[in-house]
């Protein structure tokens, strides 16, 4: 019996897509302005539509040995944050602090996007001494390889800017889902019902009257003029008067520190004291509602404090137990009309604290140094030589003993511009006197410099 031998079973036929390109990728060589083989995008959702054709029918093929071997969700991602740069130099740290993703990770999906022709250089990313570090700068491209698949006819394939001139009408349901892809999402809009209940909750009044043909009574700006009075009086309207501001209420802490803070300004042996300090110090009082006049009546019922070392524990001393002795707003209005006619508080009140001890320097090397300066002004100026008497000698000279060191230093500075003064001194002074005036070194300059011209005049150079 002859064997029947069933023929071959067909392999399941796949459809591949026509645009599916296996094994797509650029070499290092063709990752540049002058050697791809790409057009430069005319915009950035173009460029989207290119990078999502990569992402959903993945024909590129991954070079390297580690790393994502092709597109995903990071690489979509990163493709839509460089779509938006207005320079495409994308730094890696700005990508890593943008998308949240690690530095090896970005520069894996930057690499993807070259190897695949979206991204090719135009500059070089350098480290420039001084300036840091330098992004490269990329042109968003798009390769010969997706206006293949796309069935795009473009213009003339010499040069890299090239526009579209065609499409295959079969291809015209993937152009479809590429240009939906990377287009922005557009917002939802209201329908009308939605845009009546919105109104609806938000206020009663409408917020404007629409503009009709017929006249009305009511305004046209909703709540711009006042209501009648009678609806005020009643209470169905508010006023449209603004509200005054109301101000922060201050909570315990607030109101310690606000007393402490006034304390400071209006005593003045307090004002080296710290406001946290003196807020804690002041707790029990400013608790019970006590107000700065009430402290400072109760501070300056003892002998006023003239010279205070340690202000805070002054001040604790004086108010401890306070709050409990003047426990009434009665018993506090009193002691103030007590201290506001005594003689203490008249004194204070005509006596200048700053010419107290307590607004002198901390620091004991810039006291004196302060009262350096103070005393310096305090002496007599020293008159000018013109208005100086000075006295001559014997010999017909002014003693050089009589001249200060400024005087002596401007003598010297005249004569090293103008070396006459110096010859003139030595003809009627002697040159003794005029080295101790005008120092030997310049003397001897000026020597040297007459014979010079000496020896230039008789026709004779040195050598």
């Amino acid at each position: 019996m002859p064997t029947i031998v069933a023929p071959p079973r067909p392999a399941p036929t796949v459809p591949v897509a026509e645009h599916d390109v296996a094994g797509h990728r650029v070499p290092l060589a063709g990752q540049w302005m002058s050697t791809t083989g790409g057009r430069i995008a005319p915009s950035g959702e173009a460029w989207l539509e290119a990078v999502y054709w990569f992402y959903k029918y993945s024909p590129y093929a991954s070079a390297g040995s580690h790393g994502p071997k092709k597109f995903g969700i990071t690489t979509w991602r990163m493709a839509k944050a460089i779509a938006h740069l207005t320079e495409c130099r994308p730094s890696v740290g700005n990508l890593v602090q943008w998308l949240k993703l690690s530095e090896r990770t970005v520069k894996y999906h930057l690499a993807m996007l070259r190897e695949s022709g979206l991204l090719t250089y135009r500059a070089r990313g350098t480290r420039v001494a001084g300036c840091g570090g330098r992004a490269s700068e990329f042109e968003r491209t798009i390769p010969q390889a997706f206006d293949d698949a796309a069935g795009l006819r473009t213009g003339p394939s010499d040069t890299l800017i090239r526009s579209v001139r065609g499409f295959s009408q079969d291809k015209i349901p993937l152009l479809q889902e590429l240009h939906a892809a990377a287009r922005p999402p557009r917002r939802k809009k209201r329908t009308k019902g939605a845009n009546r209940r919105a109104l609806k909750a938000s206020s009663g009044t409408p917020s404007c009257t629409p503009m009709v043909g017929s006249t009305s009574s009511s305004s046209t700006a909703g709540d711009l003029n006042s209501p009648s009075e009678s609806k005020l009086a009643s209470g169905q309207h508010k006023s449209p008067a603004p509200k005054k501001p109301t101000r922060r209420k201050l909570n315990q802490t607030g109101r310690r520190y606000q007393l402490a803070a006034e304390l400071i300004q209006q005593v003045g042996w307090l004002h080296r004291a710290a406001v946290p300090r003196i807020a804690w110090i002041v707790r029990h009082v400013a608790d019970a509602g006590w107000s700065t006049a009430e402290v400072i009546a109760v501070v300056g019922l003892a002998a006023p404090a003239r010279r205070v070392h340690r202000p805070s524990g002054f001040l604790a001393s004086r108010l401890k137990g306070a709050h409990l002795l003047y426990d009434t707003p009665a018993k506090r209005t009193a002691i103030v009309d007590h201290w506001r006619d005594s003689r203490p508080a008249e004194h204070d009140r005509h006596a200048e604290w700053w010419q107290d001890d307590c607004r002198r320097p901390a620091s004991r090397a810039v006291a004196r140094e302060v009262d350096a300066a103070f005393a310096q002004l305090q002496q007599p100026a020293t008159p000018a030589v013109d208005e100086r008497e000075l006295a001559v000698g014997d010999d017909g000279l002014v003693a050089l003993e009589q001249l200060t060191r400024d005087e002596v230093i401007e003598l010297r500075a005249a004569a090293l511009k103008d070396p006459a003064l110096v010859r003139a001194t030595l003809t009627t002074c002697g040159e003794t006197y005029t080295r101790r005036l005008y120092s030997s070194a310049l003397v001897d300059q000026v020597q040297r410099l007459a014979r010079l011209g000496r020896t230039v005049v008789h026709g004779w150079r040195p050598a």
